[in-house]
Formats: structure tokens, C-alpha cells, sequence
């Protein structure tokens, strides 16, 4: 970001993609990485890291309690580990900028500490809702002030003894999920978390990565305090969040073939390929491997005539971020889109189906919302001007928008963009993406 100038931006209509592109490294990951490098005992070597704001907030918030850490550099980041218990007391409240990610489980780890600490964020992480993981984790003994309504900032008091629970998730969300398996490093006897429905299962997988016994049983996962995290090194795939802007960007331009390399596919992440093929995008997974304990592929996608579908909702969990870019292919697609099953898009970086809908009518398109999700007529785009409500996925999804529009597509308030993505502007102009930064 650059100051307090306003990014926009402008984008012209046509074009295809084409080429071979490795987008940012996953976020998830990359703040994981950064969190349990952390709290490990020795030194943690991450490479492929996203160095995007949101995960620099988080790397700035452990070096803020006496972490060590050289980089990042090239996406090379070293961790000195100063073990579960030798964080120290921040000496101001701890900013985690536009990440819901980095608030919900800094509160499980900041928890489980033995000093007070603040959490705070920015204007929109300010309005997003943390009683989700404030509750659950007073349930297990910690003392959490929140806003009205449970909004942030978290202020956590130090030195309370946490204690394991046995907790049924009211919704999914890998967030809280990962937030209260965080505070059970830090409790007596066992924190089991049950979950509604599959979510993604970075923080399990990464624990066990760094030496700690996970217990996973169907929908319930199970660890136990008092134990120690080891170092290690991690090699951080290539987001598919990231890479669903591409993905449908090419699907739904005729002539385009683009091959997305080392990307993640944990299967509580592949929702936008399981949909997309649904919606008959000429999308083939090559080339899996195993990497660092991460599923990833080369992700391989050519434009093709998309049919509108019913989503199944088994499906939205497992692609809950990449819905604004796969509003983006239903208002391309022949016929009827229907999304159901899907309220949480309504507490994310933005109200994402109120701001795609009231995006996508700008465009032409014609659409109903509902509660838990929008039904979408596809059809034919117009040029036009949308505001992103300085949400990053939309500003990205509009910007692929253009490649099937009638005229030029503008795109307001993009400076989020950075948070997760800086380098997403390079990379669509060399994939064939007619786009310009305006500042203002």
C-alpha cells in the first residue's frame, strides 16, 4: 500500500490468458508457518512464504513478544523458536491490519499467555465478528474483552488457567477451529473440537509437522496440552485462492490456456475445482506430489462454454474464499447459477454477495440475493465501474471480469489488494490482462 492515496483499477475489455504462472504463496500456510515457527523450539526455514500485509502483521506481531526472524526475502524466511512459553509481553497492542485469519488465532495462542495483551485491526477487520472464537475460548478458562458485539479490539488477560473442552462447532470455520486448537497447546487435559462440516486442516497437519500428536476422527479433531513443537522446514504451495482468479479469468475467455504451477490442493481446499468442473471448465489437475505434508499440482485451465449450476452445499466450505471470482464465471455461464448455504460470505472482509451483487448489476447482470447466498442469470457483461469496498478478492474477481465485458471495467478502492496478493497486477499483465493502477 502506499500511503493513504486511493488505488483503483482500470481494465480493459477482451484478451485471453495464456502461459505458465506461479501466483503468491498460500496464506493460510504462510501465517501458520510464521505462528508455530514461533512457538517452536530451534530454527524454522520457510521458503515459497506470501509476503503479503496480512502475514507481515503477523511476523510483526511475534517479533513484537521477542521472536527472532531474518527475512523475508524472496519468500525465505528464518525463525528463531523461542518455544510455547517464552513469548514476552508486547509493548503495544498488537496490529494484525486486515486479517481475520491472524486475529481469530493469535486469540487461542495469545490466551494461553501469561500476560495482557490487545488485538487490534483495521476500519474493516474492526466490524468483523470474534465471538466466535472469544466464547468458546472463555469456555475453556480464558478472559477475553471484546467491542459491542463482539467486535475486536481483543483484549486478553494474561496468566488464566486454560482448561480442554469438548466443542461442537455451531458453524465451520477452519478459524475457529484452529483458534481453540492453538489455546489447547496451552490447556490441562484435552481440547476436542467437532466440526459441522470439512474445513480446511492446515493448523492439523502443520502441528503434526512440527512434532505435536494430533488426533483426527472423522469430524473430530483432538489434541492435548503440554507438549513441545520442534522446527522444521516448510515449503509454502502456491494459494489456490490466488490461483482462482487465473483459473476463472481463463475460463471464461475463449483461446485461453493457462497452467498454474505448484499449487495447493488439500482437499478441504479444492470447492473452486470441484465447482468449476461442474460448470464444465476444461480444468485438468498434473503432476501431483507431496510436498512438506501439503498435496500440491500443477493446475492446468483453457476457456471453455460454462453452464450454470445448483453449487452443492457440501461443496461451499471447501471454497468459501473463492466465491467472489466464481460469481465472476456463473455471470459468464449459459443459464442459472444458484448458491445456497453460504452465510458466511455475509461477515467477510466485506458483505461479499451484497458487494459482488451490487457489482455484477453494474455490469448487467441479472441476479436475486437471499440470505445464505444470490442466484445468478448468466449472460452478457457490460464495461462499467464497480467499488470493491476495499475488499482484495473482489477487487481481483472484477478485474477478471473485464475479459468478458463490452467495455472497460474500473474497479475502486483495490489498495487491499497487497494484503494477500501484491504481486497479482505483474502477474495478470503477463498472463495477457489489459490492466492499470490508477492512483489517486
Amino acid at each position: 500500500m502506499t500511503g493513504k492515496a486511493s488505488i483503483h483499477y482500470l481494465v480493459q475489455p477482451g484478451g485471453t490468458l495464456k502461459g505458465r504462472l506461479r501466483v503468491a504463496g498460500d496464506k493460510s500456510i504462510s501465517h501458520r508457518s510464521v505462528m508455530l515457527g514461533s512457538l517452536a523450539e530451534g530454527v524454522t526455514h520457510v521458503t515459497g512464504m506470501l509476503e503479503g500485509e496480512d502475514v507481515l502483521c503477523t511476523l510483526a506481531a511475534f517479533r513484537a513478544m521477542g521472536v527472532l526472524a531474518k527475512g523475508p526475502e524472496q519468500g525465505r524466511l528464518t525463525i528463531q523458536g523461542i518455544g510455547l512459553h517464552g513469548l514476552r509481553p508486547p509493548a503495544q497492542p498488537l496490529d494484525m491490519g486486515n486479517s481475520g485469519t491472524a486475529m481469530r488465532l493469535m486469540a487461542g495462542i495469545l490466551a494461553g499467555q501469561a500476560f495482557d495483551s490487545v488485538l487490534i485491526g483495521d476500519e474493516s477487520l474492526s466490524k468483523r465478528p470474534m465471538k466466535r472464537v472469544s466464547e468458546p475460548l472463555g469456555q475453556m478458562g480464558a478472559r477475553i474483552d471484546t467491542n459491542e458485539g463482539g467486535r475486536p479490539p481483543l483484549r486478553i488477560h494474561g496468566c488464566q488457567k486454560l482448561h480442554g473442552i469438548d466443542y461442537q462447532m455451531p458453524m465451520a470455520s477452519a478459524q475457529v477451529k484452529s483458534s481453540l486448537l492453538l489455546a489447547g497447546l496451552y490447556a490441562e487435559g484435552e481440547t476436542a473440537v467437532t466440526e459441522p462440516a470439512p474445513t480446511r486442516d492446515h493448523t492439523e497437519r502443520m502441528l503434526r509437522g512440527f512434532g505435536y500428536e494430533v488426533q483426527v476422527e472423522g469430524a473430530r479433531v483432538r489434541v492435548r496440552g503440554g507438549g513441545t513443537l520442534t522446527a522444521c522446514d516448510i515449503d509454502v504451495p502456491a494459494d489456490i485462492s490466488s490461483a482462482t482468479f487465473f483459473l476463472v479469468g481463463a475460463a471464461i475467455s475463449a483461446g485461453s490456456e493457462l497452467v498454474l504451477e505448484h499449487v495447493g490442493i488439500n482437499p478441504t481446499r479444492i470447492g473452486v475445482i470441484n465447482i468449476l468442473k461442474l460448470m464444465g471448465a476444461d480444468l485438468s489437475v498434473e503432476n501431483e506430489r507431496v510436498v512438506g505434508g501439503e498435496p500440491v499440482a500443477d493446475l492446468r485451465i483453457r476457456g471453455s462454454k460454462l453452464k450454470g449450476i445448483r453449487i452443492p452445499e457440501e461443496q461451499v466450505p471447501l471454497a468459501i474464499d473463492e466465491f467472489p471470482a466464481l460469481f465472476i464465471a456463473a455471470a459468464c455461464a449459459q443459464g442459472e447459477t444458484v448458491l445456497t448455504g453460504a452465510h458466511e460470505l455475509r461477515v467477510k472482509e466485506s458483505d461479499r454477495i451484497a458487494v459482488m451483487a451490487t457489482g455484477l448489476k453494474r455490469l448487467g447482470v441479472a441476479l436475486q440475493e437471499a440470505p445464505d447466498g444470490i442466484i445468478i442469470q448468466g449472460g452478457k457483461l457490460s464495461g462499467g465501474e464497480v467499488d470493491s469496498h476495499g475488499d482484495h478478492r473482489i477487487a481481483m474477481a472484477f478485474a477478471m471480469s473485464a475479459l468478458r465485458a463490452s467495455g472497460p471495467v474500473t474497479i475502486r478502492d483495490c489498495k487491499n489488494v497487497a494484503t494477500s496478493f501484491p504481486d497479482f497486477v505483474p502477474l495478470a499483465k503477463r498472463a495477457g490482462l489489459a490492466v492499470k493502477v490508477i492512483c489517486e
